[in-house]
């Protein structure tokens, strides 16, 4: 009736199991619910020791001979793929008790056990050699799916070890021996019972029927189990089978989960889990995994998970290596465009400064033409001021001419040339005082454009042909108004330039050259 019951519950998941598809978001939240199990990996190995520490307690109080043997016994599973080595040490003090004392089945039990385990600390031939010295005949019939299983198991271990070696297949055919041994005596009830037919029909290739059994065993038993962890693996076997990624990813993760809060340390999901990790470059987590199922190994003393951990590091230092050649090309572009932006913002920084200076110089400029308006508007407000106090002046002669009836005088006095001529003489002192508080290297200037410097007699600040030349850096390029002012005729102008050109260096240019005279 229970393997109908199972069969129908199989049956019904079936139809729910193979219409769902594991999500990518279901796959990394198992993963994370993974992390933070290896985060707390020392306190369910501390829960574990508190319980194996509870069960040794009780050996000082055990009563009978057969309690002993059943105490070490407890001892040694509750050791079982935690530490290896401590579990064989009491499996062996039970047997050894139960043998002195007359106990044949339980020592014979005890030696079972102990067989199973010895090639998990690489005794290989000694595991194989202890199994077969095994009495079965002191087994009732209800121990020998213990026995089969147990064969099972050892035969794993062997075909595990040498499974890279062409002796591989040999050992794994005793496995299947014993698998099948154990399916035919069928016994419904036991817990290893629906993990071995799945187990057998996985190597049958009846995926389906293998998974349906699975999903039913997982919903029946508690998730932080042993039996679960195994359970998943072979669902994640299946998935592979399939090529089904989210899911072979989602049940290692929930059967690594499993081994680590039943603090299993001989484990193969976690170490798997890690190698695909690798695979998929999160090479964080695939080193989390790999070196927690490597310390697990060690702390277990269980040498063939350390073996074969060890042969999945490199593949992790495969990926690390590339992963560091991934980040220094990232290093080495970063580098190249922080060059770059160093070199555009040097060139920013000479444009800045460049510009600073043109507007330093710009502002110079004004400041000097803003100092030359001043002096320009000073000079001629002196001029204006002097020629205003001039025309007083000549107006009070007048008056006074008039008033005192020295009418010839006045007449012969304005129609003299003298007075002109002082005037004039008088405004060519002024004008060339303030023309050259303007230009002040302008003689010196224009003589460095002449082949025949121009000479000052003494006290003179400038002479007719300099006049000439200063009115035309000023602007006043018109003839006419320059032979008003100089009281010479339009000719006589002309007569000038044209003697100042051609003692220039540069004739065709000296005007020009003139004009580019600086200010102050």
């Amino acid at each position: 009736m229970q393997k109908i019951f199972f069969f129908l519950i199989g049956c019904l998941l079936a139809v729910t199991a193979s219409a769902q598809n594991i999500s990518s978001s279901e796959v990394n939240r198992a993963l994370n619910q993974l992390d933070e199990a290896i985060a707390r990996r020392h306190y369910y190995i501390d829960k574990r020791n508190n319980q194996i520490d509870s069960l040794r307690s009780l050996i000082p109080d055990a009563q009978s001979v057969d309690t002993v043997i059943s105490a070490y016994q407890s001892l040694g599973d509750a050791f079982l793929a935690f530490n290896n080595d401590s579990a064989l040490i009491y499996y062996t003090k039970g047997y050894d008790i139960a043998e002195a004392n007359g106990f044949p089945r339980q020592a014979n039990l005890l030696r079972l056990k102990r067989a199973v385990n010895l090639p998990l600390s690489g005794f290989m031939a000694e595991s194989r050699q202890e199994f077969e010295q095994i009495d079965t005949t002191a087994f009732s019939v209800d121990d020998m799916p213990t026995y089969y299983e147990a064969g099972r198991q050892l035969y794993s271990y062997i075909a595990s070890f040498f499974k890279q070696y062409e002796s591989g297949d040999y050992w794994n055919n005793f496995e299947l021996d014993f698998l099948k041994k154990y399916i035919d005596l069928d016994p419904v009830g036991d817990p290893y019972y629906e993990i071995n037919q799945a187990s057998d029909l996985i190597k049958k290739g009846q995926l389906s029927q293998a998974r349906n059994i699975l999903i039913a065993f997982t919903d029946s038993i508690s998730p932080e189990s042993n039996l679960y962890a195994r359970a998943s693996n072979l669902l994640a076997q299946i998935a592979k089978e399939r090529g089904e990624d989210n899911a072979e990813r989602y049940y290692l993760a929930r059967s690594a989960i499993a081994d680590l809060k039943s603090s299993v340390l001989e484990v193969t999901s976690l170490q798997e889990l890690g190698v695909i990790m690798s695979h998929d470059h999160d090479i964080n987590r695939a080193y989390r995994y790999l070196s927690t199922a490597l310390i697990n190994a060690v702390d277990c003393n269980a040498a063939v998970r350390i073996v074969q951990t060890s042969s999945s590091l490199p593949l992790i230092q495969q990926a690390h290596n590339d992963q560091i050649a991934r980040w220094r090309t990232g290093i080495y572009l970063f580098i190249i465009l922080l060059g770059i932006l160093l070199c555009v913002l040097i060139a920013a920084l000479v444009y800045l400064r460049n510009q600073k200076q043109r507007t330093s110089a710009i502002k110079d400029r004004l400041q000097s033409a803003n100092q030359l308006k001043d002096i320009y508007i000073s000079q001629f407000f002196r001029l204006s001021s002097i020629y205003v106090d001039k025309l007083n002046q000549l107006c009070k002669i007048v008056n006074r001419k008039i008033s005192a009836g020295q009418v010839d005088e006045l007449y012969k006095m304005t129609k003299s040339n003298k007075f002109i001529e002082d005037q004039a003489q008088e405004f060519y002192h002024l004008f060339d005082d303030a023309f050259l508080h303007i230009y002040p290297n302008f003689v010196n200037q224009v003589n460095d454009l002449l082949r025949d410097p121009i000479q000052l007699k003494e006290g003179e600040l400038l002479n007719n042909d300099l006049r000439i030349l200063a009115f035309m850096r000023l602007g006043l390029d018109d003839t006419n108004q320059v032979a008003q002012i100089l009281n010479y005729s339009v000719n006589t102008i002309y007569a000038y330039r044209n003697k100042l050109r051609n003692r220039a260096y540069d004739r065709d240019n000296f005007e020009i050259n003139v004009m580019q005279i600086p200010s102050i």
